[in-house]
């Protein structure tokens, strides 16, 4: 008649505990041993009893089965992380390419390519788009032009004070005390103060006007 099944719990009893350690410690120590003979592995078992014994096996030496079993699990924890890592690239992969799916996607059509499979509303926002976009070119446009204005008529100022100073300085070195007006270069004109603000303006180019046929040669002022 076998024996009936035992239930897996802590024992209360003491004595029946310290009997049930011995008889299974000896069982595992020997199943140990038996397993590194049959299937040639390292094996290492160290046991603790209630009182802090140890008892413990090792085919080689428990020194050695430890490190072996130290260096095994930080590689596994590095391969995981690597892992991780790896998924981690590939997801952040495969988001950056449906980023720039899209932006080729909207560049094509801001172009006027590919076009066919969008909507009334879709063509509509694209509309709304370029005009906002050619708004903003045209006002970075009249940005710079008038930059490049006010830079013209900076230089145009300094280019006319320097030549006054230069007239005067030639007519003070000839003993000149009175500055002829009629003779300033670069046809400046000294009147009220020296430093007349020349302003220059960006204009339109302005339609061309039928003129008659019989027209004279032009006169040179």
């Amino acid at each position: 008649m076998g024996r009936g099944k035992i239930v897996i719990r802590r024992i209360d009893d003491t004595t029946s505990r310290q009997v049930t350690f011995s008889k299974r410690r000896t069982g595992l120590l020997k199943k140990a041993k038996e397993l590194a003979i049959l299937c040639d592995a390292e094996v290492g078992v160290a046991v603790f009893s209630s009182t802090g014994r140890l008892y413990e096996f090792s085919n080689t030496s428990m020194k050695s089965v430890i490190e072996r079993y130290t260096k095994s699990k930080e590689e596994q924890h590095v391969f995981t992380c690597s892992s991780s890592e790896v998924k981690a690239w590939q997801r952040e992969t495969a988001s950056l390419r449906q980023q720039l799916h899209n932006l080729q996607e909207n560049h094509r059509q801001l172009i006027g390519q590919d076009l066919s499979g969008l909507s009334v509303k879709d063509l509509q926002n694209l509309e709304s788009k370029l005009e906002t976009s050619l708004c903003s070119v045209r006002m970075k446009k009249d940005q710079l032009l008038i930059e490049a204005i006010q830079e013209l008529d900076r230089k145009g100022k300094l280019m006319q004070q320097d030549n006054i100073e230069l007239y005067k300085k030639v007519h003070d070195a000839r003993g000149m005390n009175d500055i002829d007006r009629s003779y300033i270069p670069y046809n400046f004109n000294i009147a009220g103060e020296a430093t007349v603000p020349i302003h220059l303006q960006l204009c339109q180019p302005q339609q061309d006007v039928d003129e008659p046929q019989s027209r004279g040669p032009p006169k040179l002022g």
